[in-house]
């Protein structure tokens, strides 16, 4: 499996390569020559796998058709390794609960941060330990948070060998469990940064680090940010671990409903169903940051200013510019890398948007692709958590909810649809008490988690500034 950049360089690499690398030299994302596809006799292999053998075995199936360059008993322990019922609080990792008729969620925040980005971190922190090790090298970590991703990537590395993370976040913009969970992070190759401006900003600077080729092969730059192929990957097995628990046979389609900011998590999903997996729509759930929303509707691709980005109780998706987007429109226009480049190079920096409304390509992204979208607002989280609580017993974090409200405008009878649950409530302690009038429950081990001691670094939305720290903690 070899693999391209959207932007055009054709030079082939190997998974190992693009795994510590992050953004391609070009500024682009990487993304396989070709998806592999998955005929009906493996679906079915596969879905006894996942019920006799469990998600681990299920992972190291999904993987191995896109890593060849780790020896296969390697791999199938790391997946072993990682998907574990100690980490995940339950061995079926991801289960699926009943909402109502037709709506079901699918648990993805069991790991030790509470959040579904422990499914990829979790992975991604084993892998980079082993590849490190087998190259004898160490790695710097620069990335970008608006909640969830910081805490993730920092408890599946903290304390790896060979590897530092130096992970930025918008200043006073994530809950303060959510900081606390960062920020109480003791450990000497944990670093974190509170950028003065917005998501947004942290994330532009991550990859304006990762262009400076020079820098970021001198300080051994990657990411663990979405952009890095092998967090996505990860996240495709638990679109088809979904699949398989709603469905008998492999003739029944299923929906996914996934809130989105950054487009990482609904793209997993993209792949899963150019692999062959049987999805009807793909709906991707936006908060009062629309920009996805208002491209599937529109077809224009409009990026919003830093003072145009809303701060909203669904902090992890307060983005406008969604890195993994480019992905998708790589596929849209037929693998065209000049095109890509041209738009989310040259257009975006130009005018800060692009219009492929007259495009004919823009009306496959539902036809085709199966995307669909909607938005929701801090009133309908509030009600949708509400609702969700008195009718079913079933208590729901502000983005799930996000996620619950848009499905519940894209349902087809006989289609199973599956929203996926982001993060625990605890995470949002406040708009649950204002939705509820209660505390959220906490887990044993984050009570008193805001009052432990911090360790943070106040800093401009300034790329000189961030090299400078890296360098000066390299040292």
């Amino acid at each position: 499996m070899n693999y391209i950049s959207t932007r055009g360089d054709m030079s082939r690499k190997h998974f190992c390569e693009i795994l510590l690398e992050g953004l391609a030299p070009d500024g682009g994302l990487y993304l396989p020559e070709s998806y592999p596809h998955v005929d009906d006799a493996t679906l079915t292999r596969w879905r006894a796998v996942y019920h006799q053998e469990g998600y681990a075995e299920l992972a190291f199936e999904i993987l191995s058709l896109y890593i060849d360059d780790i020896p296969a008993p390697d791999l199938r322990s790391i997946c072993h390794k990682t998907y574990t019922a100690e980490v995940f609080g339950t061995g079926e990792i991801v289960p699926l609960r009943h909402l109502e008729n037709g709506l079901w969620l699918e648990a993805l925040s069991n790991g030790p941060t509470l959040a579904f980005k422990d499914l990829a971190m979790q992975l991604l922190g084993n892998l980079f330990e082993y590849e490190l090790a087998r190259r004898g090298e160490e790695l710097n970590i620069l990335g970008a948070t608006s909640g969830d991703t910081g805490s993730a990537a920092e408890y599946a590395m903290r304390g790896k060998k060979g590897v530092r993370v130096f992970m930025t976040s918008p200043a006073n913009r994530m809950s303060p469990f959510q900081q606390a969970q960062m920020f109480s992070l003791l450990d000497e190759n944990i670093h974190n940064i509170a950028v003065d401006g917005v998501f947004d900003d942290c994330q532009d600077m991550v990859k304006a680090v990762s262009n400076d080729l020079e820098f970021k092969r001198k300080y051994k730059i990657g990411t663990v940010n979405s952009i890095n192929w092998a967090r996505l990957l990860a996240q495709v097995v638990y679109y088809f671990a979904g699949y398989f628990q709603a469905t008998e046979t492999n003739a029944e389609k299923v929906s996914f409903t996934v809130p989105s900011g950054n487009f990482g998590n609904v793209c997993a999903g993209h792949v899963a169903r150019m692999m062959g997996l049987p999805i009807a729509k793909l709906v991707v759930a936006t908060n009062e940051n629309d920009v996805l929303d208002e491209f599937f509707k529109t077809g224009v691709y409009r990026v919003r200013s830093s003072a145009d980005t809303h701060e909203t109780s669904s902090p992890s998706m307060d983005i406008s510019k969604a890195s993994n987007f480019e992905r998708f429109v790589f596929d849209l226009l037929g693998r065209d890398g000049a095109r890509v480049k041209a738009l989310f190079g040259d257009a975006l920096a130009r005018t800060g948007r692009f219009d492929l409304s007259q495009h004919p390509a823009f009306n496959q992204s539902t036809l085709r692709y199966g995307f669909q979208s909607g938005q929701s607002t801090h009133a309908d989280r509030l009600a949708t958590i509400k609702d969700s609580f008195e009718r079913f017993g079933m208590l729901i974090d502000t983005h799930t909810a996000d996620g619950v409200k848009v499905a519940r405008e894209h349902l087809q009878p006989g289609v199973p649809m599956i929203v996926m649950e982001t993060a625990l409530p605890i995470k949002f302690a406040a708009t649950i008490v204002e939705a509820l009038g209660r505390e959220p429950d906490r887990p044993a081990k984050f009570v008193g988690i805001e009052a432990l001691p911090k360790r943070v670094t106040r800093m401009a939305a300034d790329v000189e500034a961030v090299k400078a720290y890296i360098a000066e903690h390299c040292a």
